[in-house]
């Protein structure tokens, strides 16, 4: 089958790749051991999707997944003594260290326990991995077996119910969606998926286009990240870890529903001598919807779309814990764009919507080498990864047709090292380069021309603990970026002044720190957070160049948050709050320069906005089988002044009036059973009144006040079989009309139905 947008010769070069491994490891002789096991609930019922770490007495990890049947294999193992190490939020087991000899067979049974919710492993805080429970940054962790249960498709779907983060959708599925931290702006979150940041040039990231394919669990850690993540992270970081199993393993997923909408998905994972292999494929499409918009009470339509996305992975890993990874992800998406403009008052755009419509493709490639080090005892492990995206947009409107591209390539490395039993450091390097060309981007002969930049950075972050209460971390990022020189365009159309060589250091400090005020037993215990740090984001290439503004300068944040988590009922039950302050400097806005011309933009600075706000997360685990979260962000945004901008129109910016789309209230409530065959969920979702912009007149003073609104889903699935499962849900069960978007309506009651099938050994 052939996809649009799909790249012929890097698909090519990494078909070859993963080929190439094949034929080598067929011809691998192995004389190795097998450990085979069962997990089972406290009620001692197989779990299936349970994560299984392997720790051996040599350098490395390994890690695998039970089947629907609760039963797990590890193969190609040689002779020594390995750790077993169920992971599974929410629960635990007792690790188990066994010794195997060349050619053993080994079968174990593994019994979970209800633990500390605080427990689980974290990845993006501190990059070698550790409890969540020892992390001094605030962090959020939604399991695979949650986003599975609560049958999440995107992962914006997925962080509506993380506290601090507010989600914005222009519309139905596959539409465009933005994401806003804290009262930070929608691009200052980095997204990492397998450690791969996967945010478009600048910064920038559409959630919807991130769909929720075979997904161990999703991090998030709020607060400025620069110090080890970059300029991309002064928001914070989100991680996506897909699973990473050895074991045969095939998947089908096919459900239809309201709006036309069908999802077909399909997984397949297995694993030959040393080589694992893993292939994730999704496509689906909806007819969209003709709804009523609450805002200007009018009718609009125009919100199809079709999405496809494909996964693959190729893993080698060699008895010494040697590991390399080869990844790809290619996406495409095409959507209508629903009709806010023919409510513009003054009627100037009137059925724009009818024939609007965008495609984006993006291409993935990434490479990954672990190496540690057998002479250290495994307490020194480098890793380098190299990766290559290709970012495309295309537009398509009455004013004609826009296009986009984007390119990055980057290497970054990093050394892990256990200094001493209280003391670690990571410390590395990350090179960048960046290239866009767009329609807008031209010379004086209509030709587009590339903006180039490079970024390179140093970073080391030191983490000691003291005492068995204490863990501070400190880390510093050092980046240089140089954005390329620029030619002018001189055209009236769009005029362009000549953009000299600029170069951005900065230096990006973060400290952070928790401590155990009490703790009774193990799982029960209070803990102090506090994390401070700056964070700085250059405007990228298309806020530079589409506009007439060399001086534009760069973002800067200031952050600090204090908060105290307080476990109890053996650690099932966690209450976890946090207050935050963030300073902005320079925020880069959009503004008009121009009513009478609406193709004139100019990109400015406000020179100074504040948000403060307060997050509240309670999450208990009363049985095995339930699982209850809620979740209230309070949220206070001021812009302080403004700096520069044009004052012949009023735009959207005014000092005292807070940022737009930055909701002052909103909470959710998650509830999911999972039990035996069954399963079932039940979501509720507020936001209160935001400031908005009128889509018509934009930038140039539509200013107001959308109202707020909340939702309600439900859905269930049930196992008729080890290998077949039926699973149902209505999302907004109380067919409530509202808008995430000013002028753009949210889909009304949704019904959905499909089948899902697995089949592994």
């Amino acid at each position: 089958m052939t996809w649009p947008g799909f790249p012929n010769q890097q698909s090519t070069l990494f078909l070859i790749l993963v080929l190439s491994l094949l034929f080598c490891s067929i011809s691998l002789p192995t004389h190795a051991a097998e450990i085979r096991g069962t997990v089972l609930d406290p009620d001692g019922y197989p779990v299936p999707t349970v994560r299984i770490v392997v720790t051996g007495v040599k350098p490395g990890i390994s890690e695998t997944y039970t089947d629907t049947n609760g039963h797990f294999t590890l193969t190609n193992l040689p002779a020594g003594t390995y750790k077993l190490r169920v992971v599974l939020h929410g629960f635990t087991a007792k690790p188990v260290t066994i010794t195997v000899a060349a050619e053993d067979k080994r079968d174990l049974s593994l019994k979970l326990q209800i633990t500390a919710l605080s427990e689980s492993l974290v990845v993006s805080a501190a990059q070698t991995g550790l409890p969540l429970s020892e992390a001094s940054s605030t962090i959020t962790i939604i399991s695979g077996a949650e986003l599975d249960a609560r049958q999440s498709r995107t992962v914006d779907n997925a962080l509506a119910f993380v506290p601090g983060l507010s989600i914005t959708r222009n519309g139905g599925l596959h539409s465009l969606t933005s994401l806003f931290t804290r009262g930070g702006e929608s691009d200052f979150m980095l997204v990492l998926l397998d450690g791969v940041r996967i945010n478009a040039f600048g910064g920038s990231l559409d959630l919807s286009q991130v769909p929720v394919v075979d997904v161990d669990r999703i991090e998030i850690v709020r607060g400025p990240q620069s110090a080890l993540f970059g300029s991309d992270s002064i928001g914070g970081v989100i991680q996506i870890v897909s699973r990473q199993s050895t074991q045969e393993r095939i998947e089908g997923l096919l459900e239809g529903g309201s709006q036309g909408t069908v999802r077909a998905r399909a997984i397949a994972s297995g694993n030959i001598g040393p080589w694992s292999l893993n292939l994730r494929l999704e496509d689906t499409r909806s007819n969209g919807y003709t709804g009523l918009a609450a805002s200007t009470g009018q009718q609009v339509s125009n919100d199809d779309g079709t999405a496809r996305h494909l996964g693959f992975g190729a893993g080698w890993r060699s008895s010494s814990g040697v590991e390399l990874r080869g990844t790809g992800q290619l996406s495409w998406t095409e959507r209508g764009f629903p009709g806010p403009y023919g409510s513009n008052p003054i009627g100037a755009y009137t059925s724009v919507d009818r024939i609007s419509r965008g495609i984006n493709t993006r291409h993935q490639f990434g490479l990954q080498w672990t190496q540690p080090w057998s002479a250290f005892t495994n307490k020194l492990r480098q890793r380098t990864a190299l990766t290559l995206i290709d970012f495309d947009s295309t537009f398509t409107s009455p004013f004609g047709t826009s296009d986009n591209k984007s390119k990055r390539t980057s290497v970054r490395s990093q050394i892990d090292a256990v200094l001493t039993n209280t003391l670690d450091l990571s410390t590395g390097f990350e090179v960048q380069r960046e290239s866009a060309r767009s329609t807008f981007i031209t010379d004086s002969n209509f030709q587009q021309v590339p903006v180039q930049r490079w970024l390179v950075g140093y970073f080391g972050e030191l983490r000691v603990s003291p005492t068995n209460r204490l863990s501070i971390a400190a880390g510093v990022r050092v980046e240089q970026i140089r954005r390329d020189a620029l030619v002018s365009n001189p055209s009236p159309f769009a005029p362009r002044p000549f953009f000299n060589t600029e170069t951005v250091i900065s230096v990006n400090p973060k400290v952070s720190l928790a401590y155990l005020l009490s703790r009774n037993t193990s799982s029960n215990q209070t803990k102090l957070r506090i994390s401070t740090g700056i964070g700085i984001r250059p405007p990228d290439a298309f806020e530079i160049a589409f506009t007439d503004n060399p001086g534009l300068k760069p973002e800067r944040s200031r952050s600090l948050d204090i908060g105290i988590q307080q476990t109890f009922a053996g650690g099932t039950g966690s209450i976890d709050a946090t207050m935050f302050v963030n300073s902005y400097d320079d925020l880069i806005v959009t503004v008009g320069n121009s009513f009478r011309d609406a193709s004139q933009f100019r990109t400015d600075n406000i020179s100074n906005a504040r948000s403060n706000g307060f997050e509240l997360a309670i999450g208990i685990r009363p049985l095995a089988s339930i699982n209850l979260r809620t979740s209230y962000t309070w949220l206070n945004t001021k812009i302080i002044a403004i700096d520069g901008t044009n004052s012949e129109v009023p735009p959207p910016y005014k000092v005292g009036e807070a940022l737009i789309r930055r909701p002052r209230n909103q909470g959710s409530v998650s509830l999911t059973y999972t039990h035996q065959r069954l399963s079932g969920f039940f979501e509720t979702v507020f936001r209160g009144k935001v400031r908005d912009i009128e889509p018509s007149l934009g930038t140039f003073g539509g200013v107001f006040m959308a109202n707020g609104y909340r939702t309600m889903s439900i859905g269930g699935a049930i196992q008729l079989a080890p290998w077949a499962q039926v699973l149902a849900r209505i999302e907004n069960l109380s067919n409530t009309t509202y808008e995430q978007a000013f002028g753009f309506p949210a889909p009304g009651r949704t019904a959905m139905v499909g089948i899902r099938v697995i089949t592994s050994r």
